[in-house]
């Protein structure tokens, strides 16, 4: 037996910490060793129900850095002038120099932390080497009950919130990832109702398009991820953030707004294939262009 391991490598578990950003307490776990990951968690929750998935990516040989976003998690929350997308792309910006985050990184968001993911990606071009978007919030459009295609910022947030129920009613959802989804979320409803309101607020009226279409122009490597079953993030909203981004790298996988907890070793595999495949950059791509048209590159998973 090798006993001169990392203890890193023994243990796939994340490991919780403490730091200061901004003057004040921010929370986050890191973990393993390798290619670096930057996760940003979705609405309401503060990075603790992603456990058994990002535990995957350490299993897979990577280093896993998530922040508990401000107002989540025990990490303190931003000033109220500050509580946009903007703000909280700068927090990730300051929270990744505090921690001394080498660049640049994966990024993957997911739901609102996509949305948060896609503003820093846009305003700190140096922290992201890929984005990854998984169920993410960001587009500009929402087909209604009737089948009618209106403003993403028209749906009303009872809508969000019956969709989101039943997401989570099918099958092992409800047995096992509502429970882990709870024990997340109540506390940070309890301890700071205004943010979790705020930011449901911002999912709901995010309209990312000039950012994803910047980025596309930027030839920044973007992965959208979508699941099939998902009404919470539903296919004409995720359409339009591909749309906006002009080519994306799409990634179908089944299940529904929060496959990812239900399906670790899915996602595992996810995220292991994008970080493998090799980043082109801008250069090389125009010349490669210059010799032949590309393709839409498109990655079904699971069809």
């Amino acid at each position: 037996m090798n006993t001169n391991r990392s203890p890193q490598l023994r243990s796939p578990r994340l490991r919780w910490r403490s730091t200061v950003v901004e003057g004040h307490t921010a929370r986050y776990a890191v973990g393993g060793l390798g290619p670096r990951v930057l996760f940003l968690h979705g609405w309401g929750l503060g990075g603790q129900a992603y456990a058994r998935p990002l535990e995957q990516l350490i299993r897979r040989g990577m280093r896993v850095y998530i922040p508990a976003l401000p107002g989540f998690g025990g990490t303190a929350s931003l000033p109220a002038e500050h509580r946009t997308l903007a703000g909280y792309a700068r927090w990730v910006g300051h929270f990744a120099d505090a921690i001394g985050l080498t660049r640049p990184v994966t990024m993957v968001g997911h739901s609102f932390g996509g949305g948060v993911a896609i503003k820093t990606a846009h305003d700190l071009p140096d922290l992201a080497e890929r984005l990854v978007l998984v169920n993410s919030i960001g587009g500009s459009a929402w087909t209604d009950g009737r089948g009618v295609v209106r403003a993403l910022r028209e749906r009303p947030l009872w809508d969000w919130g019956l969709h989101l129920q039943a997401d989570l009613l099918p099958g092992r959802q409800l047995t096992w990832v509502l429970p882990v989804i709870l024990r997340d979320a109540v506390p940070n409803l309890l301890r700071n109702p205004t943010a979790v309101w705020e930011v449901a607020h911002l999912a709901r009226t995010a309209n990312l398009a000039p950012e994803l279409a910047a980025l596309a122009e930027r030839r920044l490597p973007v992965f959208v991820v979508w699941s099939k079953r998902d009404t919470v993030i539903p296919e004409s909203t995720s359409m339009s953030l591909q749309t906006a981004l002009s080519d994306p790298r799409t990634i179908t996988v089944p299940g529904g707004h929060t496959w990812l907890m239900d399906d670790p070793h899915a996602f595992g595999e996810v995220i292991t294939n994008v970080i493998r495949e090799p980043v082109i950059g801008p250069d090389a791509i125009a010349a490669r262009e210059d010799v032949e048209p590309q393709p839409r590159r498109v990655r079904p998973w699971g069809a």
